[in-house]
């Protein structure tokens, strides 16, 4: 294992270092939305515990030549969130929490890199693995004073005229204040929009759209329209991101003369860590890998004209590997077959489908099952203890549910307790569900990677792409 890691690691190394001085004619820049340094280390150092040995497995993307670090700071806090850090890495500006596209004088609109793709003629992609009008994606086409400004941003997904979006849906695909205007579905086709439900769908309209909208089945948006499953309750028949970036990067090859930008966002990493959730973090980062593992295709046939950078837009939770004590036990996360969205929802189940005569052993079977608590996980007596106080609390005599609540997330008290066991039994620890001011990794490969060895701030990271790109 560790010869093949140096071999392919030497493999990489020479394979960019051969391009320098070369112009990237193909970009792709992936935004792991609240990935830290310790979200990525945590991914390797958990993949290497279920091994059975102390250290890490990489991660494709960890395994770029070029590593370093970034600050994240907005123009009016130091704690940013992902519009303004988003604006920062679309257009090199730093602008105020909560807007998107505009500098911080609230006026100015701000240039991203995707516009200049498109200027110097170029064919250009924007996708995410939530909303196409989310905070970081409309960042690259988009200029509004406020991110929840939905419909006016999607608006201008249709006037930048990209050639390819993708995501979970839009949010808000009915202007209530004028519903006359047409949902925003019928104004991008009359803006001359294929738009394709699902990647099978995608193959069957692909070959004669001029431009195109990637978003998830009917079912799957009447299921959750804001994002994409999370990785660890994906279905058969969900969209993923792997998907979207395969059919992006299909989408973008039709006129290869022109070269293409691509930004692709892993945006459902933050949700995971506004929710504290580490099993589900981690099936998050690894699916923002095997969506990167798509670029890196694309980036062997044309390694002399491809640059690939990956990066977030700020970190989530203030993630620590370590709760006191000097070891780790992330193989314990293993045990977690779902989120814990998923396992509020399915103890809801459980109530309907029992007239709210919910059993202690019902509980615990439900735990074993989907979190390994009980068994293989074995608990203390103050772990059992807490569980049962919720139980008693929530579920015994026909108790009424109460609930914890995230940024994107609502969950049943019961599935948050068995979580925060779960994460002090795996000896790791969230200091809050809110970004933090913590450093972000940055990796990066190929035509320009070299711009990318040294410490820098989010707002360079795009002005480097550009330069690498020929686009200033």
């Amino acid at each position: 294992m560790k010869k093949h890691f140096l071999l392919t690691l030497a493999l990489i190394v020479a394979a960019s270092v051969s391009v320098f001085g070369q112009q990237a004619k193909y970009v792709f820049y992936f935004i792991g939305d609240g990935m830290g340094v310790n979200q990525v280390n945590a991914t390797e150092t958990y993949r290497a515990e279920l091994e059975g040995r102390i250290g890490i497995t990489p991660l494709l993307f960890a395994q770029f030549p070029f590593a370093t670090m970034a600050t994240t700071y907005s123009a009016n806090s130091g704690v940013t969130d992902s519009a303004a850090s988003g604006t920062a890495l679309a257009s090199g500006k730093k602008t105020n929490n909560n807007v998107v596209g505009l500098e911080a004088d609230l006026k100015t609109p701000t240039k991203s890199i995707a516009v200049m793709a498109k200027e110097k003629g170029m064919r250009v992609g924007i996708a995410t693995s939530v909303t196409i009008d989310h905070a970081t994606p409309s960042s690259f086409y988009a200029h509004s004073a406020s991110r929840y400004n939905a419909f006016v941003i999607e608006q201008q997904l249709i006037e930048a005229g990209f050639d390819y979006y993708a995501g979970s849906d839009f949010s808000t695909p009915v202007n209530r204040r004028a519903p006359e205007e047409g949902t925003i579905y019928e104004q991008a086709e009359k803006g001359g929009y294929t738009i394709a439900r699902g990647y099978e769908d995608y193959q069957k309209k692909a070959a004669s759209a001029k431009k195109m909208i990637m978003i998830q089945t009917e079912e799957g948006s009447k299921r959750d329209r804001g994002s994409l499953s999370y990785a660890i309750d994906r279905e058969e028949g969900d969209l993923t991101l792997a998907e979207i970036t395969r059919a992006g990067i299909d989408f973008l090859s039709k006129d290869l003369s022109k070269g293409f930008f691509f930004m692709v966002e892993g945006g459902k990493i933050d949700q995971a860590c506004h929710a504290n959730d580490a099993a589900t973090t981690i099936a998050e980062i690894e699916d923002l890998d095997e969506a990167i593992k798509e670029a890196y295709e694309f980036y062997k046939k044309h390694p002399d004209e491809t640059l690939i950078v990956v990066t977030a837009d700020h970190e989530t939770g203030c993630f620590t590997l370590g709760n006191g004590e000097y070891k780790l036990n992330l193989q314990a996360l293993q045990y977690q077959r779902m989120s814990v969205s998923k396992l509020s929802s399915k103890l809801s189940e459980l109530r309907k489908s029992t007239d709210n005569k919910v059993t202690w052993e019902m509980i615990q079977k439900t735990l074993q099952e989907n979190f390994g608590l009980f068994d293989p996980i074995k608990l203390d007596e103050k772990q059992e203890a807490r569980i049962r106080q919720v139980y008693e609390e929530n579920y015994a005599n026909n108790g009424e549910a109460t609930f914890s609540v995230s940024l994107y997330q609502k969950d049943e008290k019961l599935a948050t307790v068995a979580k925060e066991i779960l994460n002090e039994i795996a000896q790791i620890g969230w200091v809050s569900g809110a970004h933090s001011n913590g450093y972000v990794p940055v990796f990066s490969i190929g035509a320009g990677a070299e711009k990318f060895s040294h410490r820098t701030d989010n707002a360079e990271i795009p002005m480097k792409i550009a330069d690498a790109a020929g686009l200033r």
